[in-house]
């Protein structure tokens, strides 16, 4: 297990800190989910192509996109044709996330261990950031913060093995 590289006093007698997030259902080109935690005055963002699980056995893509204002969190509307992410957007889930160290820190080291106290999500979880690989384009390596990462379910009492992820919107075939 990796241990986060952050300050001893920012463990001691921490109590939890509280945040927003939100999840998405995007149906743009393909459907996929947006994950967005508020992080540094920002909404730090995600999209999570099968969006997340409450199986501990999933481990899930999120590919880290650009950030978005805060006022994004409570979007829901429809992207215009010829723009970026073009197609509908609903809330799937949203409430708050906790974590006992900064999520800042946790972010800038590429490992944010939270718990979700959503509607639909639960529980605890874990982002990690993947390390780009060797063979990767110079750009990729010096985006490190632009490279996928991993949703995880932690198995704890809000894990579910028969869990499935429902849409809102039905999903279009093509």
């Amino acid at each position: 297990m990796r241990i986060l590289k952050v300050p001893r006093n920012a463990i001691t007698n921490a109590k939890p800190i509280r945040k927003r997030f939100v999840i998405h259902e995007h149906h743009a080109t393909r459907l996929h989910f947006d994950l967005r935690l508020e992080i540094g005055g920002t909404g730090k963002s995600w999209a999570v192509p099968k969006g997340p699980s409450m199986d501990p056995d999933d481990k899930r893509l999120a590919v880290a996109v650009p950030d978005h204002s805060l006022s994004y969190f409570k979007y829901e509307g429809t992207l215009a044709e010829g723009t970026y992410g073009a197609g509908e957007v609903r809330i799937w889930d949203s409430g708050k996330f906790e974590t006992l160290v900064d999520p800042q820190l946790q972010y800038d080291e590429g490992r944010i261990e939270f718990s979700f106290l959503g509607k639909k999500v639960r529980g605890e979880f874990i982002l990690v950031r993947m390390s780009p690989r060797a063979n990767s384009p110079k750009s990729t390596i010096q985006n490190a913060k632009s490279v996928n990462w991993l949703l995880i379910k932690r198995d704890d009492q809000y894990a579910d093995i028969d869990w499935r992820l429902k849409t809102i919107l039905p999903v279009k075939t093509r």
